[in-house]
């Protein structure tokens, strides 16, 4: 009983530390797959410093096809300049239908958000020029309008009242809600903006960085950039912002990196019962052996050799325990892998975390009841019954 409440406690720890490891990384290679050393510039009211959520989001049109063509050309270190359009729309085909996020693009789209073509054709220079009604599928998509694994090239859908022709699917990247790259459409840039949003302004403005140092550089000349073209001289008036993902990345990492702190935290309050059981056993164990304590100390044994004893015993349990504990907790996270929708990951720092947990909650709650051992008046030890 007093293995399994250290079994059970390391389990926990295990099981918990590889549910916040394994959303950390899930998040991180999401963000990632967005696109390598990139800047987003977005309309509505700057962002707040240290939020990476901005106010009044979406509640601007403040920025144009002209605003990236200026950032093109006149920032050097910018090796990409993509402005989307993006819109909610119903599509329907041959009495199936789904609700997505329809994109607008331009051909510098795919390149800078590392999108590849499983089938067909990506978007061309000269069907954004001819505003072509022509759409590239996520395969979440294909799979909801045209069933799994189908090929959909050559087929017609419709984007609200509009008749699109299918040219390709996309390669599927992973990941699911807002920001999936697999459950989209894609549509011509121009298209986009006569049919769907009826308006000349863009959604956002995608810049991919030469180097990841500069990062910071280019951010300061887009928005000294902008600011004078929108004609603002105070920053904290810009009527856009501009998010560096490098600074979204590293804040959701320290969100995670919490999560997993409070979540072994969680496991850990097993680990203390388990403890306990096993300081209430050893006060026990030296009780019943109180006649043994006391022969041994009338052999000549001295008390650090009795509390060593008792409290090599401790960390034997607690070291079993904790082994058996690791498996355990390796085992559950690959259930929950398995079974449930969470990414978990067990790593080497975990299990030597608790290898070395499982040691010192022996030596902890194994040291007072040594000490108990040791301090036995041989004498009385010996006339106890």
């Amino acid at each position: 009983m007093t293995i399994l409440g250290i079994v059970i406690g390391i389990g926990s720890v295990i099981a918990m530390i590889s549910v916040g490891q394994g959303a950390t990384k899930n998040i991180s290679s999401q963000i990632e797959s967005l696109g390598t050393n990139l800047l987003v510039v977005m309309p509505g009211s700057q962002r707040q410093s240290g939020n990476i959520v901005r106010g009044g989001m979406g509640s601007s049109q403040s920025l144009t096809v002209e605003d990236a063509e200026a950032i093109k050309s006149n920032i050097t270190d910018a090796m990409a300049v993509a402005p989307t359009v993006s819109s909610r729309k119903q599509v329907t085909v041959k009495g199936q239908n789904t609700n997505t996020s329809i994109y607008g693009i331009d051909t510098n789209y795919f390149i800078i958000k590392n999108i590849e073509i499983e089938n067909g054709a990506g978007i061309s220079d000269q069907q954004n020029k001819s505003r072509s009604k022509v759409a590239v599928l996520g395969p979440t998509t294909r799979d909801d309008l045209f069933g799994e694994d189908a090929n959909p090239v050559g087929q017609k859908i419709r984007i609200g009242s509009q008749e699109f022709s299918v040219i390709g699917v996309t390669v599927a990247k992973g990941g699911s809600g807002m920001g999936s790259a697999d459950d989209l459409i894609y549509i011509p840039l121009s298209t986009a903006q006569q049919y769907l949003t009826g308006s000349q302004s863009v959604s956002n403005i995608n810049i991919q960085v030469v180097s990841e140092d500069l990062m910071s550089i280019v951010q300061q000349e887009i928005q000294t950039l902008l600011l004078q073209r929108h004609r603002i001289t105070d920053p904290a008036g810009a009527d856009f912002s501009i998010m560096n993902q490098a600074d979204m990345l590293s804040a959701m990492s320290s969100v995670t990196a919490t999560m997993t702190m409070l979540l072994g935290a969680i496991g850990g309050i097993s680990l203390v019962v388990g403890g306990i059981g096993i300081m209430n056993m050893m006060l026990t164990t030296v009780t019943e052996r109180t006649r043994e304590i006391g022969l041994r100390k009338s052999l000549g044994a001295k008390n650090k050799d009795v509390s060593s004893q008792f409290l090599a015993e401790s960390v034997a349990l607690t070291f079993i325990g904790g082994i058996i504990g690791i498996i355990i907790g390796w085992l559950a996270s690959l259930l929950i892998g398995k079974l449930g929708s969470l990414t978990t990951e067990v790593t080497w720092s975990s299990i030597i975390l608790s290898v070395g947990i499982s040691a010192l909650v022996g030596i902890i709650f194994g040291y007072y009841p040594a000490r108990r051992a040791a301090k036995l008046d041989p004498i009385e030890a010996l006339r106890y019954q």
